[in-house]
């Protein structure tokens, strides 16, 4: 029997929807984080530290900041620094004083970043002013080793390094949480049915006109003035419960893993459906061609090569009327069908127009 690959299937089929928190679904608007990003330099390395003309740069202009003049044209020879770009991501209501994780990563021909100590570095928003402070020992989870043959052994990476908490902001990033009347809710995933149970959900516990869907994205909220009001009006916004719209029929394939996800509205008109394969073997065998003891011949080699063809007699099975989520996967475990197999019955159905989804190959 033909061996077949193990097929996984995700199957999104319940009998109704459950009811999601809205801060599961969606996020308010003005209120999101900002990256940030700097660049250093690590020193304190072992011997690992980069060779880039722009490090011993960087470095001569620290020396010249502390009083030390390199002569020009000296070469520092620098073997334990390293420069790296250095980013970070500032919550949204972060406030001086408070700290966020850092991650540095190299951007020289430098080895390895580990036992490295990262200098002060500001670390700067797209506006270009300073939001935070990074400065601290690096934790990398990498590691290396070479032996005297030339060999080496690596694992992870050595040159991107982590400093929790590594980084003091400096300056608070303004937002528009606290102005105006309204709160507007976006949601992760636009849906107008979405949109609408949200609105109406609000409008039941507050009144009608407190919340308005302005689109498949969209819900304002009318909200009060006052900080502390606002704060405590939206902890109730955010963990009532709203029951999502139905998502639109989809089938869902990676070719690269074999995985397949079926939503559970993808319906299947009538349709009769074969699918078989032809399989070409070919072996090749030395055989040796020893001739008689008094003739004047020579040993030689002779190939031998065996063609065999195995064509499958798969039989024509039928789908429909109205397939649905359960019948289509009860149709592929009976006839077993390989995840290679099943997506291109499924290509095919969409292409004759029998498949009531949105196929989606990644």
């Amino acid at each position: 029997m033909k061996n077949l690959s193990i097929l996984f299937v995700i199957l999104f089929f319940s009998t109704q929807s459950l009811a999601v928190r809205i801060k599961d679904m969606t996020s308010v608007q003005g209120v999101r984080e900002n990256q940030l990003i700097g660049y250093g330099l690590v020193v304190g390395l072992d011997g690992t530290g980069d060779k880039a003309p722009f490090t011993n740069q960087t470095f001569n202009n620290m020396m010249k900041q502390f009083g030390i003049t390199v002569p020009t044209g000296t070469d520092p020879k620098l073997k334990n620094v390293a420069a790296v770009a250095v980013h970070a991501t500032l919550p949204a209501f972060s406030k001086p004083g408070q700290k966020i994780d850092i991650t540095a990563s190299s951007i020289g021909n430098a080895k390895s970043l580990r036992g490295g100590t990262l200098l002060m570095t500001p670390l700067k928003g797209i506006d270009g002013n300073v939001y935070a402070l990074a400065q601290g020992s690096l934790i990398v989870g990498g590691f290396g080793a070479d032996g005297a043959d030339g060999s080496s052994l690596t694992v992870n990476i050595e040159v991107v390094g982590r400093i929790p908490n590594g980084a003091s902001v400096e300056r608070s990033v303004s937002n528009s949480f606290n102005e105006g009347d309204y709160l507007t809710f976006n949601l992760s995933r636009p849906d107008f049915t979405t949109a609408t149970n949200m609105a109406r959900t609000i409008n039941d516990i507050f009144g009608q006109g407190t919340a308005y869907a302005m689109d498949a994205s969209s819900i304002r909220v009318t909200a009060p003035r006052d900080a502390n009001q606002r704060v405590s009006f939206l902890s109730i916004l955010e963990n009532l419960d709203v029951v999502p719209g139905d998502e639109s029929a989809k089938v869902v394939i990676n070719s690269r893993t074999g995985t397949i996800v079926i939503g559970k509205n993808v319906k299947v008109h009538p349709v009769a459906i074969t699918h078989g394969s032809l399989t070409v073997s070919i072996k090749n065998t030395l055989n040796v061609s020893q001739p008689n003891g008094l003739s004047d011949g020579d040993t030689a080699v002779v190939p031998d090569t065996e063609i065999k063809i195995d064509q499958e007699n798969n039989k024509m099975f039928i789908m429909g009327p109205a397939v649905t989520l359960d019948d289509i996967v009860t149709a592929v475990n009976e006839i077993g069908a390989a995840p290679s197999d099943l997506m291109a019955i499924l290509e095919a159905l969409k292409q004759a127009g029998a498949l009531e989804a949105e196929l989606v190959v990644i």
